[in-house]
C-alpha cells in the first residue's frame, strides 16, 4: 500500500510538471537559480568588476562613471523582471497547494465519514450482543456525524473572538 501511495504522488507531481507551461517553466528555472548564493556571487563578481571599470583606476576610461547611473537601470530592470518571475513561480505553487489542500480535505471528510460508519456499526453489534457502555464514555458523540461546513462555521468564530481580543489589548 505504501509503494502503490508513493507512486501514486510521483505520477500526479509528474503530470503536473508536465502540465506547466513554457512561461511556468522559465519562472521556475529564473526562481531557482536566483534562490542560490551562486546568484549572490554572480552580482559581487558583477558589481566588482563594473565598479573596478569605471573608478578611472588602470588607466581605463569609465563608461558609466560614479554614481553608476546605468547599473542603477540594468539592476532596476533586473529586480523587475526579477520579481515578475519569483511572483508567476509563486501563483503556480500557490495553486498547486490549494489543489493539495482540496485533496487533503476531501480525503479527511471521507475518513471521518467511514469512521462514523464504523462506529455505528460497532455500536450496533455492540448493542446486539448486549454490551454495555462505560457511563464515561464519549463513543456517543463519535457516533454523530461531523459536518465540515459547522466546523468551519466554529473556526470562524473562535477567530473573530480571539481577533476581538486581540484589538482590545
Amino acid at each position: 500500500m505504501i509503494e502503490k501511495n508513493i507512486r501514486t504522488i510521483i505520477h500526479l507531481r509528474t503530470k503536473a510538471a508536465r502540465e506547466c507551461t513554457l512561461q511556468g517553466r522559465i519562472a521556475d528555472v529564473i526562481t531557482f537559480f536566483s534562490g542560490r548564493l551562486i546568484f549572490v556571487y554572480v552580482h559581487i563578481f558583477w558589481f566588482g568588476v563594473w565598479i573596478v571599470l569605471n573608478a578611472g583606476w588602470y588607466g581605463l576610461r569609465a563608461f558609466d562613471p560614479f554614481p553608476y547611473g546605468l547599473l542603477t537601470m540594468i539592476v532596476s530592470l533586473e529586480a523587475i523582471f526579477h520579481s515578475t518571475f519569483v511572483l508567476i513561480s509563486q501563483n503556480r505553487l500557490s495553486e498547486e497547494t490549494e489543489r493539495r489542500a482540496n485533496l487533503h480535505l476531501h480525503i479527511g471528510l471521507l475518513t471521518e465519514h467511514e469512521l462514523t460508519r464504523v462506529l455505528q456499526m460497532l455500536d450496533a453489534i455492540q448493542d446486539k450482543l448486549n454490551i454495555v457502555d462505560h457511563a464515561n464514555s464519549d463513543l456517543a458523540d463519535h457516533e454523530m456525524e461531523t459536518k465540515a461546513e459547522d466546523v468551519l462555521a466554529e473556526i470562524y468564530r473562535l477567530q473573530d473572538i480571539e481577533l476581538g481580543k486581540r484589538l482590545c489589548l
